[in-house]
């Protein structure tokens, strides 16, 4: 069974995962801890659990999602994943982080790429990996459909949507990336979003104003 622990970190209020199973293994997804105190939360529930951290994982990388990318990757000696697309989004975090008042931003590199049909895997579980564009160019999702729930970034919220006036942003193609790869996991799919409180496909199917689907 894979346990969820979310965190909610820096300014833009985002949540940060930590996935782990009775192995103790653990992924961390989109660590947003900018702060020492951020920072110490995060690895002392690591630390609490006896969790053995082995992969470093960003739904996209705008610079909410990625503050403590670098810290993670120092600290635990894991790799960090990506899509190829969201590369040029990645890199320039270091020229707009001080212009949002983050002097002290710790640039991150890819180590790896997944792309639509990758597993990752830990302990004895394993995340499906969707390709949903819209909001950043190379944003993906992850999703153990058996568990029945997806760790889906800042594509599908509860109530709304992700922005798309970023650059890389398409709304068509966001709604395209909800229709055809969230809505067909099942209306019982919980969501995990990036900002916000969780909800589950068949809400946001029959009554968010931007997506539903009417019949």
């Amino acid at each position: 069974m894979i346990y969820i622990k979310s965190f909610v970190f820096n300014p833009f209020m985002e949540n940060s995962y930590i996935l782990h199973d009775e192995t103790k293994e653990a992924v961390i997804i989109d660590p947003g801890c900018y702060e020492n105190y951020e920072k110490k939360e995060l690895s002392d529930f690591i630390e609490d659990n006896e969790l053995k951290v082995v992969r470093l994982l960003n739904t996209h990388c705008h610079i909410d999602h990625v503050f403590g990318n670098q810290y993670v990757k120092e600290k635990y000696n894991v790799p960090l994943s990506i899509h190829k697309d969201d590369s040029a989004t990645l890199l320039s975090v270091k020229a707009y982080a001080p212009s949002y008042g983050f002097q002290h931003y710790e640039e991150s590199m890819a180590d790896t790429f997944l792309d639509e049909g990758d597993k990752v895997e830990f302990g004895n579980s394993s995340l499906g990996v969707l390709f949903v564009p819209g909001h950043a160019p190379g944003h993906i999702a992850f999703y153990n459909k058996d568990e029945g729930f997806i760790i889906g970034g800042d594509v599908l919220f509860d109530g709304s949507i992700g922005r798309t006036d970023l650059p890389g942003g398409d709304f068509d193609v966001l709604i395209h990336s909800i229709h055809e790869k969230f809505f067909p996991l099942g209306d019982e799919m919980m969501v995990y979003a990036g900002h916000g409180s969780s909800t589950n496909i068949g809400k946001e199917k029959a009554s968010n104003p931007f997506c539903a689907i009417v019949n």
